[in-house]
């Protein structure tokens, strides 16, 4: 057995750097009242067509179960981060959608975020190293979490379509 396999390299590095940086990013993000989850599902819902995502592919895309997102969502709704919507032509469907207040607090976070990252990701890579460590997470991810783009398509169609 192999112990210095590069495989345990890669999963190891990756490991190691996922967890250094949420310990470098997480701090502003816990100042500005928006820890893991709830940071990952606004964010989600603003990088959203119309802001906004059906129930099932903001749990599909976070990974979460049906009744987490359900929870996260109870949560920031009871903060006015986010509101439900009801689907128009799906009665059982309803949506996540981001609220003025829920952009308001994303931008008071972003800027000192987008430093965080500058400075300890982005920031240590060249333009082409960049496009290329894009390049190969998106190829990964799309492997590992096909989901994480879900209803995004959908959204954006009937928000270009209403």
């Amino acid at each position: 057995m192999d112990f210095d396999d590069p495989r345990l390299t890669a999963i190891g590095l990756l490991a190691e750097a996922h967890t250094g940086l949420m310990s470098r990013l997480q701090p502003a993000l816990d100042l500005a009242g928006l820890p893991g989850i709830d940071f990952e599902t606004v964010i989600r819902l603003a990088r959203s067509p119309g802001q906004r995502l059906r129930m099932s592919d903001l749990a599909a895309q976070t990974e979460l179960s049906t009744s987490g997102v359900t929870r996260v969502v109870d949560r920031l709704e009871r903060e006015g981060l986010v509101t439900r919507q009801a689907c128009a032509s799906d009665r059982r469907a309803s949506y996540a959608a981001l609220t003025e207040a829920g952009r308001a607090r994303l931008e008071s976070v972003l800027p000192q975020h987008l430093n965080d990252i500058e400075e300890w990701f982005t920031g240590l890579l060249d333009a082409e190293e960049l496009e290329t460590f894009l390049g190969t997470l998106r190829k990964i991810r799309d492997v590992v979490r096909p989901c994480a783009t879900a209803g995004a398509q959908e959204a954006e169609a009937a928000t270009h379509g209403s």
